[in-house]
């Protein structure tokens, strides 16, 4: 029989809600649909370069979930200009 083939379990931990596209697409190209849902991939370079880029969303079974206390992938929207024209 062959060889067992090294597998890594990721867990998609936050949502891709107002991410930009790229990072969405990676995510769907990993195979996640919902939250919370856990997938095993294929442990090669390709995938880990994939799941680095998008590594404050989705956590690796034996490596440390940190939480990002901001969202910076998100997509900035500009601020209202009536608001700031009256002084408030």
């Amino acid at each position: 029989m062959s060889e067992p083939s090294k597998t890594l379990k990721a867990t998609l931990m936050k949502s891709t809600i107002g991410a930009k596209p790229q990072l969405r697409a990676t995510v769907e190209s990993l195979g996640f649909r919902k939250m919370n849902q856990t997938r095993e991939l294929p442990d090669n370079p390709s995938v880990r370069g994939m799941l680095k880029a998008v590594a404050f969303l989705v956590a690796v079974e034996g490596e440390p979930y940190i939480r990002p206390e901001r969202s910076r992938y998100k997509i900035w929207r500009k601020r209202s200009d009536k608001k700031h024209q009256r002084g408030n």
